[in-house]
């Protein structure tokens, strides 16, 4: 499988980085959790949602995105966000791409998303967003589907 990078800015529902941690063991996608979380990595409800899986993930906690983006300088970063018209599925992923998701209930700061790194997954009008590990799901399987098994 395509080297795929995952990105949590700040997740704040255990369940969510539970499901997408299992995911990430699946794909063999590396996972990053960026910031402050707002849960311990050992709340009975991420271990629950990850089952056992944890061991499986690839995982990295990182304090800040500058540290993860000066760690990574030439690799791509795509922030996913509903304050643009660009679609996940209108790029080309590469091997090696960080898809960056912010917090369940206000999304990423306004710093990281710009019209050349933002993506969106399309949903109807005057809807919030979707589940953030059903959204993580839907870009990480874009990048799979891209670059092959």
């Amino acid at each position: 499988m395509a080297k795929l990078n995952i990105v949590l800015y700040e997740p704040e529902i255990p369940q969510n980085t539970g499901n997408i941690a299992r995911l990430c063991a699946c794909t063999g996608a590396s996972l990053y959790l960026v910031g402050k979380l707002g849960f311990a990595l050992t709340d009975k409800y991420t271990k629950r949602a990850g089952l056992d899986y944890w061991d499986s993930v690839d995982l990295h906690k990182i304090n800040t995105m500058d540290e993860l983006l000066k760690a990574n300088p030439d690799a791509n970063f795509y922030y996913l966000t509903t304050k643009t018209k660009r679609k996940y599925s209108d790029i080309q992923f590469k091997e090696g791409d960080f898809i960056v998701f912010g917090p369940e209930s206000r999304g990423l700061p306004a710093q990281y998303v710009t019209a050349e790194t933002a993506l969106t997954i399309p949903m109807k009008e005057g809807q919030r967003s979707l589940n953030l590990s059903n959204s993580v799901a839907i870009v990480a399987y874009e990048h799979i589907r891209q670059l092959g098994l």
